[in-house]
């Protein structure tokens, strides 16, 4: 994905984006060495998961901040923007916090957990936050769209599983849809760098409700 993302000459644009990746790559081979090292089921693993995980999730979060800023460039409130998303983040981290202030025992470890999910939850709402705004616009560069529909569709899903797990914990697939779908962000986000152009657009109008004729 990093690839793609420099053979479209795009690092410096979606620097996000890269960073992300990086990041991806760096937690799951890390992963891989704990689960190797000690085991699926280990507390090490456990640990480095969350953790990691919390720190991936808080990268997308910020490459959907820098997706905004892409959206509303025109309009020159990126700096708003950031104000608004360290706040949120740090409502969030709030939230997260109040919610397992009671468990003193292993605070550090069940906040980083709720952290997580409700960093998804956000996502969720953000991203469609934004597909209404992309909407609003009614033209959009069609690579924009593919990047936010993507992230929707990732947010989505993932806060279906957290939700699924906690209601039916024992249902073994909960344990394979986060690698399956930590693969098909970067896919879709590489065949969008190598297929779409910078400068295509799409009238996100007709994505939306096309002309039945």
């Amino acid at each position: 994905m990093v690839v793609c993302v420099c053979r479209a000459g795009s690092a410096r644009r979606y620097l996000s984006i890269v960073f992300y990746l990086a990041a991806e790559f760096f937690g799951t081979a890390g992963r891989f060495f704990v689960f190797w090292r000690f085991g699926y089921t280990s507390r090490e693993y456990f640990y480095f998961y969350y953790y990691s995980d919390a720190l991936i999730v808080i990268c997308l979060y910020f490459v959907l901040i820098g997706l905004y800023s892409r959206v509303f460039e025109e309009m020159r409130v990126s700096r708003y923007l950031r104000v608004a998303a360290v706040l949120l983040l740090a409502g969030t981290a709030w939230i997260a916090y109040e919610v397992v202030a009671d468990s003193r025992d292993r605070l550090l470890t069940h906040f980083v957990v709720e952290l997580s999910q409700n960093l998804y939850f956000v996502g969720v709402v953000l991203t469609y936050l934004l597909w209404g705004a992309v909407v609003k616009l009614a033209e959009m560069r069609t690579r924009i769209v593919q990047l936010v529909l993507s992230l929707g569709i990732y947010f989505s899903a993932f806060a279906a599983t957290y939700a699924m797990r906690n209601v039916y914990p024992s249902f073994a697939l909960w344990r394979y849809t986060p690698p399956l779908l930590a693969m098909a962000l970067p896919a879709a986000w590489g065949y969008t760098f190598l297929k779409v152009p910078e400068e295509a657009r799409l009238a996100t109008a007709q994505v939306v409700a096309p002309t039945h004729r």
